[in-house]
């Protein structure tokens, strides 16, 4: 079917652009050594980890059920980090994961035998106090006060016995520049311990695939941590996997006047695009322009009964009537992973479209996935 017979809500994973990301993903990995691990909690359509999994060399968890997920169906490396492990789970992670990354010297020291035991490569996670974020505070890590990593304050050199790996995570949809400026912070303050370790994690955030993202900076990068220090370089982008590689589909139900001409969707940004909300940002929607650059404007909204569950403001060339379809694009990163049922509203279909535009749907939801969250 094509995309235009989906029902709606649907999110609809364009192949042809995933691709497209893997490809260069796995330039960067064939020219510098490196390996490229896919974060889940961007994307965890595990239909597509065949695919994914023929490009990079594996997965990197956030905790148990991603770490079961990328095991269970990748099968790659297997990579976790968590910024406290439960004890109860402690064992199992130990049995699925290649790398165990630990937020403090505490939970190092807690759990070490295990990984060992297990022969489960460890690392610390650091901080390097540098933050080269703008705008989004909630998502940078390296802000005061941070919880995520430790600090060069903080750093127990005699803690190290054991630990292969030193991780860092401070980036967020930045281009290879950031990266630069933190890997100076990093050597500045910990490169004394790095040629001793066995690899060095960047973490995410690094939008490689983006248009006008310096590659050829990110490739010098690399090199010269695996050559300077001897590490095995290891990046976990999830983002950039799959940037603007989906699609939200959407049916305007109703028009409604108060000052402002509003569209009310069977779409909705608390239940399905969250980080409309949470970011906050507005989401790019196909064919359509800026407030008042085309002939008519309207704000887009939901049909849940939360008074802010405003998608954005929004232009078209022809008027919007009730039947309508839009496309919200880069629908596929942070939206099935953190979508909801707020309301009773149905989670959308997932489909998948092909280099043809050929569509089909993969997961259907229904009353069952509401009623079974609850008690």
């Amino acid at each position: 079917m094509n995309r235009k017979e989906l029902k709606t809500p649907c999110y609809i994973i364009d192949e042809g652009r995933l691709k497209k990301n893997l490809e260069i993903l796995k330039q960067v990995e064939e020219e510098t050594g490196c390996k490229i691990l896919l974060a889940q909690k961007a994307f965890s359509c595990f239909y597509e980890y065949p695919l994914i999994g023929s490009y990079l060399c594996g997965t990197t968890a956030s905790g148990l059920y991603e770490a079961r997920l990328g095991r269970e169906v990748m099968n790659k490396e297997n990579h976790v980090f968590s910024p406290a492990y439960r004890e109860e789970e402690i064992e199992e992670l130990a049995k699925l994961c290649d790398h165990m990354v630990f937020n403090s010297f505490s939970q190092l020291k807690k759990y070490l035998h295990v990984c060992k035991k297990r022969q489960v490569s460890v690392g610390i996670r650091i901080n390097p106090e540098c933050s080269t974020q703008e705008g989004h505070a909630i998502y940078d890590p390296c802000a005061p006060g941070s919880r995520l990593g430790v600090t060069k304050a903080h750093f127990r050199e005699d803690l190290l016995e054991g630990v292969d790996g030193i991780h860092f995570h401070t980036l967020c949809e930045q281009d290879a520049d950031a990266l630069k400026k933190t890997l100076e912070a990093v050597e500045e303050k910990f490169g004394g311990y790095l040629k001793q370790m066995k690899w060095l994690n960047f973490g995410g955030g690094h939008h490689i695939t983006r248009d006008g993202y310096d590659v050829a900076l990110l490739k010098d990068c690399i090199r010269r941590m695996k050559e300077t220090y001897g590490l095995e370089i290891y990046l976990e982008p999830g983002e950039a996997v799959a940037l603007n590689a989906g699609y939200l589909a959407a049916t305007v139900l109703d028009v409604v006047e108060n000052g402002i001409t509003t569209l009310i969707l069977d779409a909705s940004a608390a239940c399905h695009m969250p980080d409309v909300l949470e970011m906050p940002y507005r989401p790019p929607l196909y064919g359509a322009g800026e407030p008042g650059e085309k002939r008519y404007t309207y704000r887009l909204s939901s049909y849940t009964c939360l008074a802010g569950d405003i998608i954005g403001d929004y232009s078209f060339e022809e008027e919007i009537k009730p039947g309508n379809r839009l496309y919200f694009e880069d629908m596929a990163i942070y939206s099935m992973v953190k979508n909801n049922t707020f309301n009773g509203i149905p989670l959308p279909d997932i489909a998948v479209m092909d280099e043809k535009g050929d569509c089909k749907v993969i997961r259907s939801f229904g009353y069952e996935d509401f009623k079974g969250r609850l008690a």
